[in-house]
């Protein structure tokens, strides 16, 4: 029986933080210490730091299982191989959600000998941060609340706040809830709760800049109507100042360690089906500073993760990426093709299409897994030959950056090799900007729009709102908006039933098909798992 991720990552020494921070040129005052072996860095350094950026290098995945594909595990893998390789590399992750980690998925700091550590703290309360996030929305919210029962000064109409509250967990009970209400249940309004993940300050902290920069993209979030139609935003009420003296330490990137003692920067935890998926850029850009080579993940399909990485995060961060790891397993090629994996080739075959698309050099990376026949492997090796694309297969898992050396040096060899371009232009109207995506990237032959859908369309135009990139909110299971539509569909529509104005961020949330921003636990949730020893030790994380 293979040993667990929590097995391998408690029989791990670290080193303490301070020794890994100097491997990339950072003194002991640069970090504030959250114990031996976490650290967050001071943010500051992004401009104090002389040196010219490094390569970026994006990990991204073809349509994945329910238990994910392994683009953290490849990254951490591939990370460590170009640093046995003599380079000066570092990864940058996103930070675990509780919501999973109770829920389905179990831990998301990478496996077996290719995780980021210390493991149990990643996965559970970290730093703080997605608490602090979470704590300057609910502060939002219940400003809006106490100015409507407080006198109403803005004329905001209850009915037409799209502001919500947010938790860092599953919890299906809180998608419709009423709030205010008294003794005789007459309440206030209704409400949602979403999850921190999808949560706009979850994406302004991970797309701003500096201090500066936070508080006036949090000043920009539109959170409800007034009665004549006049959108109110976080500044009238006076909070923007507020909620970002809450997110002072959280927008420090977090300093930890892979399982081979490489510098790891794991920061910011934004959701791909139903936000953006990306890591903060603040954390990107300090570790493209900082290192030579910087790998990175987006969650999910590269239609969702990889999509937004280059049209939101690499367009407002003004990020260049200089080469693309598509990962494939046996598992999901043979989920895609009905236990076939000649059959589940077609949806690599379009993940491959589409990141072409971006101009970007590519290589397929086989993530192999215990059991994995040779025979299938070639299959895999021999079409992507017949597309013209490299390919590589990894062990990150079992044999940590040694696994990933032939990857390593087959993204070296690639590197830079073309110009990176976006998939749509800013000018663009927001129904171009679906379209290219819907059509481009998922293979739909048309988008259509609800009524919802349209109206908010209409505002979006009206506030000038349309030169913003889109953000699709999108099932992960399939290319379609229909989960249970697995392989590459043919033949089908793409159903906008709703979108969302995220000012601050600076994206419109698009959404789509049966999408919820508030995921429920399955029938029998990791929760049920997971325990503490009374020495101290957890038990139950993937």
């Amino acid at each position: 029986m293979e040993e667990s991720n929590i097995t391998i990552a408690q029989k791990i020494k670290l080193e303490p933080i301070v020794n890994i921070a100097k491997k990339i040129g950072l003194k002991e005052e640069d970090l504030f210490l959250y114990g031996p072996y976490m650290a967050k860095v001071d943010l500051g350094l992004i401009k104090k730091i002389d040196k010219e950026y490094g390569k970026l290098i994006l990990v991204t995945a073809m349509t994945p299982t329910k238990a994910g594909e392994g683009k953290s595990t490849v990254a951490v893998g591939l990370t460590q191989g170009l640093s046995k390789l003599g380079k000066n590399a570092m990864v940058c992750l996103r930070e675990p959600s509780l919501g999973p980690c109770f829920g389905m998925k179990g831990g998301a700091s990478g496996g077996g000998y290719s995780q980021v550590l210390p493991m149990e703290d990643i996965n559970l309360h970290f730093t703080g941060d997605i608490h602090a996030i979470s704590s300057a929305n609910n502060l939002l919210s219940a400003v809006i609340d106490n100015h409507i029962v407080q006198g109403n000064s803005l004329q905001i109409n209850p009915d037409s706040v799209i502001w919500r509250r947010s938790l860092d967990m599953n919890d299906r009970t809180l998608r419709n809830i009423y709030v205010g209400c008294d003794e005789r249940k007459v309440c206030l309004r209704s409400d949602i709760f979403d999850i921190t993940a999808a949560s706009e300050v979850m994406a302004i902290l991970c797309l701003a800049e500096d201090i500066k920069d936070l508080k006036k993209r949090l000043s920009r979030i539109v959170v409800a109507y007034s009665y004549n139609g006049k959108p109110i935003y976080a500044r009238d009420l006076n909070v923007n100042g507020a909620m970002a003296a809450l997110l002072k330490q959280a927008i420090n990137p977090n300093l930890v360690q892979t399982t081979e003692k490489v510098p790891a920067f794991v920061h910011g935890g934004p959701f791909a089906n139903i936000a953006h998926g990306c890591n903060s850029l603040i954390a990107t850009k300090l570790a493209l500073k900082l290192a030579d080579y910087v790998v990175t993940e987006a969650g999910f399909g590269a239609d969702l993760g990889a999509e937004k990485f280059f049209d939101i995060k690499c367009r407002i961060g003004k990020l260049k990426p200089n080469a693309v790891v598509l990962v494939a397993t046996i598992r999901a090629l043979e989920m895609h093709g009905g236990g076939d994996v000649k059959k589940g080739l077609c949806n690599l075959e379009k993940h491959i299409e589409s990141i072409r698309l971006f101009n970007v050099p590519l290589v397929v990376v086989l993530n192999k897994f215990t059991g994995d026949s040779e025979d299938d492997i070639k299959v895999v090796e021999e079409r992507c030959k017949e597309l013209g694309v490299d390919f590589v297969v990894a062990d990150p898992w079992h044999k940590s950056g040694e696994g990933c050396i032939d990857l390593s040096r087959k993204v070296l060899d690639i590197i830079d090799g073309n110009e990176f371009r976006f998939l749509y232009e800013a000018d663009q109207s927001i129904k171009e900007k679906i379209g290219a995506i819907a059509t481009k990237i998922y293979g739909a032959d048309e988008v259509e729009y609800t009524k919802d859908a349209e109206r908010h369309l209409s505002r979006i135009e009206i506030l000038n709102l349309d030169r913003l990139p889109v953000c699709m909110a999108k099932t992960q299971m399939s290319l379609s908006d229909d989960p249970s539509l697995i392989g590459r569909p043919k033949n089908f529509k793409i159903t906008v039933r709703d979108m969302k104005i995220s000012a601050g961020a600076g994206f419109i949330v698009v959404m789509t098909g049966k999408i919820v921003t508030m995921p429920g636990l399955p029938k029998e949730p990791n929760a049920e798992r997971i325990d503490i020893g009374d020495e101290g030790r957890i038990s139950g994380l993937f």
